[in-house]
This record gives structure tokens, sequence and C-alpha cells, in this order.
């Protein structure tokens, strides 16, 4: 369905959880997604929150991408996730928004990768500052990592908001003149923060000719370790690129 369309899908859960709940997920979407998203290691406010599955469930992601014939994406934090990662082929990575604002890790991470067969990308900070995040794509480029996307996850906003993070379209412009030859994808879940606002949130990112969406999908929203309220289940994941004209 969605390898007709010029926009790249990429969904799955916020974490792995369990085996059963990849192979289950994974079986429902794949036919929809060209990038199966899934969290290993869960960069988390509190320490007593779920941090992911780790280690254990790259095995799983490995067999996945033979097994279905569709890469998989994973975010890193530490050089030891990318090591990892490596060992079970997989080559495509991303930066949280706490990673992004912070320039060592970044300089870390990057020269982990430099001269790697890897796709990297890049979510905005947390906060909405544009030098930072444009700092954080040059230092990295700098390193000879050219194979980049850019990701628009939203910002912290102190003010009272309907979503969990705000949106800033005319940041997303600047960037773009900026960074013409960088796809831009928008994540509708961490910007809403609540899933009700996942169509409205993509329709105005479509308005501004973003290169594609990374949602978060998972079998049972309800009973998710993580990020419950803004995970679609597979058939509102459906219902969602249906409303969007997919398939074309």
């Amino acid at each position: 369905m969605v390898k007709k369309n010029k926009q790249i899908i990429i969904a799955g859960p916020c974490s792995i959880e369990k085996k059963e709940q990849l192979y289950n997920l994974m079986e429902k979407i794949h036919h929809n997604i060209d990038v199966l998203r899934a969290g290993i290691w869960k960069a988390r406010t509190s320490p007593n929150d779920y941090p992911g599955i780790g280690e254990i469930g790259l095995p799983w992601l490995k067999d996945i991408q033979q097994k279905y014939k569709t890469p998989v994406a994973i975010e890193v934090g530490i050089t030891k996730h990318v090591e990892l990662a490596l060992k079970h082929n997989i080559k495509i990575f991303w930066l949280g928004a706490r990673t992004t604002a912070n320039p060592f890790a970044v300089q870390e991470l990057a020269e982990s990768m430099k001269s790697l067969d890897i796709e990297l990308w890049i979510k905005n900070p947390i906060i909405s500052d544009f030098r930072l995040w444009i700092g954080t794509v040059e230092r990295i480029k700098k390193l000879g990592i050219n194979n980049i996307k850019i990701i628009h996850r939203g910002f912290y906003s102190d003010k009272k908001i309907n979503y969990r993070n705000a949106p800033n379209w005319e940041l997303l412009k600047k960037f773009k003149n900026y960074f013409p030859e960088l796809p831009i994808l928008c994540d509708p879940s961490h910007i809403a923060g609540q899933k009700k606002y996942i169509y409205e949130i993509t329709k105005k990112a479509f308005l501004q000719r973003i290169d594609g969406l990374m949602v978060e999908v998972h079998n049972e929203p309800h009973h998710a370790l993580s990020d419950k309220l803004q995970q679609l289940n597979p058939k509102e994941f459906e219902n969602l690129l249906i409303k969007l004209n997919y398939p074309a």
C-alpha cells in the first residue's frame, strides 16, 4: 500500500514489551509501513518508569527484518547501543529530543557511526532552539554522515495547550530552507500526546510538504508500559492511512 506513495510511513510501538507483542503487531501492520520503529532503550524521565526491553529484543528485530523484508529503526542514546544494534544488522538509528540537546552526546554518538553504512534520524530538541537543532545536524555532517532525516516531534511548552508538545511549523520551514536536501518526517504521536489529535496534526504536517510520518502503534495501547494515550492500535492506524488517502 504505502510504497506506492511519496511519503515514507514509519510505525511501531513506543517500546517493545514482549516478543509476542512485537510479532503480532508486525503481522498486522507490515503491509502498511516502510520502516518499523521500535523502542528498545527508553530515555525515561523517571528511573521508576519502564526502561524498555533492552538488548534482549535485538535478535527479535533482526528476525523481523529478515521475515518481513522491512528495515527497523531504533533510538540510540549511548555508543553501546550502536555497537549492539549493528551486531544484529540494525542500521537505522534516531537521536531522541533529549540527546539532540546534548552536544557531547551527539559528538560521541556520531563518532561511533562515522564511516559506517547507517542512516541517522535527528529529532528536534525538547526546547525550541533553532541554532541547537541545526548545530546537531552540522556536527553530524562534519563527521561525514550524510544519510540523514529530520523528525519534528514538537517542543516543550509551559503554556496550556491541547497537545503534549507544541508544533512549530514556521521553525520547520526555516529548517527546511537551511537544509533543503534533508527529508523531514513528522512524529504526530509525540506532538499529540493523545491519539484523538493525531489526524489533525498529520493533516497540518502534510500542508508543510513533509516527507513522511513516524507514528506510534501498539497492539493494545491501554496496556502499554509507556505513552499509552498517544499510541494507535493497528485498526486505528489503518484508518488513519485511509483518511490520509492511502492507498493512492
